[in-house]
């Protein structure tokens, strides 16, 4: 008779990263969850595909308003706080598709705090998804992309006419901009969205730290006073998304005396600001008791 194998069958365990409970097996399923919800929203929107013209058309429009009066300002003014018009453009466009990719992403995360009152999240609570790919993916709006259009019309704009001497570390910083202030952004949706666990009607405090912090982001940090810089650096550092590194790469100083490398820190802010994000959403999901009856 052939020897039989003694050793113990192999157990799943919440220690096991790639276990059931592990966190890489629920980021798998986040990803998968978020990308067929978002799939089914893109479906519904393109069978109706001249209404989603429109509005993705209008959604352009409308975030374009706000580098119309910016050119307004020039038509007075050379300059604006020490920088030209397309310097301003740069910063412009870069914290319009970050914020324009976050909003597409995840912009619904905004509507939390109305399934919190109106216990509409209990039903995302029993479906056997992970709660946070549901919440994002919720009415997925593709019209969204009207504003990173519009944003990377106007930064290719401030490329074209900018006299920039371009490094190869210049060229991979603009991309790195982009992307991790997208993420930065996220970052912020998911924070804000914990807080509404708690406030349960704080979606316009949210969004003063999203729309508002991605409108302060394509002005130029001399306009503002040092006490706000300190803020944006180093409490809630939108900074990252676009003014570190994109001062680096018009070759002009940041207004506070902070190291030159952090222009390139980004990347790891963004990976700071998930982490954090990450466990906010946990502690507010766990806090979470419904509406009663």
């Amino acid at each position: 008779m052939a020897d039989v194998d003694e050793r113990p069958a192999t157990t799943v365990t919440e220690d096991d990263p790639f276990g059931a409970y592990g966190p890489y097996r629920r980021l798998r399923d986040g990803l998968r969850a978020y990308r067929m919800i978002a799939a089914m929203w893109i479906r519904s929107t393109m069978a109706y595909r001249a209404s989603f013209v429109m509005t993705a058309f209008g959604n352009f429009a409308a975030t374009a308003l706000d580098f119309v009066a910016i050119l307004l300002m020039f038509s007075q003014v050379d300059e604006l706080g020490g920088f030209t018009l397309p310097e301003i453009a740069l910063l412009y466009g870069t914290s319009a598709m970050a914020f324009g990719l976050a909003d597409l992403m995840i912009g619904s995360m905004d509507r939390l705090g109305r399934r919190v009152r109106d216990g509409t999240l209990d039903t995302l609570l029993v479906r056997p998804a992970p709660v946070l790919a549901q919440v994002a993916a919720d009415k997925f709006a593709l019209r969204r992309l009207g504003r990173v259009t519009q944003g990377a019309l106007v930064l290719g704009y401030a490329l074209t006419t900018l006299d920039i001497d371009w490094t190869p570390l210049k060229v991979l910083t603009l991309p790195m901009m982009v992307v991790s202030g997208g993420v930065i952004f996220a970052a912020v949706f998911v924070g804000g969205a914990a807080f509404q666990f708690v406030a349960q009607d704080a979606s316009e405090v949210q969004n003063a730290f999203t729309y508002g912090g991605a409108t302060l982001l394509q002005y130029p940090p001399a306009l503002f006073a040092k006490d706000l810089l300190r803020g944006v650096t180093f409490v809630l550092p939108l900074a990252f998304v676009n003014w570190l590194p994109g001062l680096y790469v018009l070759g002009r100083p940041y207004p506070l005396d902070v190291p030159h490398w952090l222009a390139f820190a980004p990347p790891l802010v963004a990976a700071a600001c998930c982490l954090l994000a990450g466990a906010a959403w946990r502690a507010g999901l766990r806090s979470y008791r419904s509406t009663g009856s």
